[in-house]
């Protein structure tokens, strides 16, 4: 018996190139065309958005996007390739800040979510279960 694929996209994404959020949500927009419940693909690009815009706004090196999507669940990554540096973390942004809010958006809204060392680099990851809470 053939074990079946899973449907999954994968990007590279170019250092620096913000560009690469927008098209990040429309492909992933177009993986999700038939999954979950109501307003969880539009959770799920929020979410990738901000991982795509922190991995690309914090290394030097661009980043690698994968989504899954699996029988019950989306798991998204975003690994950079950064041979080190500091875990990142939510954190409570400043009120007249125009940024730091990504993580406390994926920490709010992800069923669950965290970061995974890697060799060189790391991946920040999230799930959202295809049924809306």
């Amino acid at each position: 018996m053939r074990k079946q694929r899973l449907p999954q996209l994968r990007r590279r994404l170019g250092r620096a190139d913000l560009r690469a959020v927008p098209e990040a949500r429309r492909a992933l927009r177009e993986l999700l065309r038939h999954w979950g419940g109501p307003g969880q693909s539009e959770v799920a690009e929020l979410l990738t958005s901000e991982l795509v815009t922190n991995a690309l706004v914090h290394t030097e090196e661009g980043a690698v996007l994968t989504a899954t999507v699996g029988p019950r669940a989306l798991r998204v990554e975003v690994r950079d390739f950064v041979g080190h540096g500091r875990q990142p973390r939510p954190r409570a942004p400043r009120e007249e800040s125009t940024n730091g809010r990504g993580l406390v958006l994926v920490e709010s809204l992800a069923d669950d979510w965290g970061v995974r060392p890697c060799e060189v680099g790391k991946s920040v990851w999230f799930e959202l279960g295809a049924e809306a809470a």
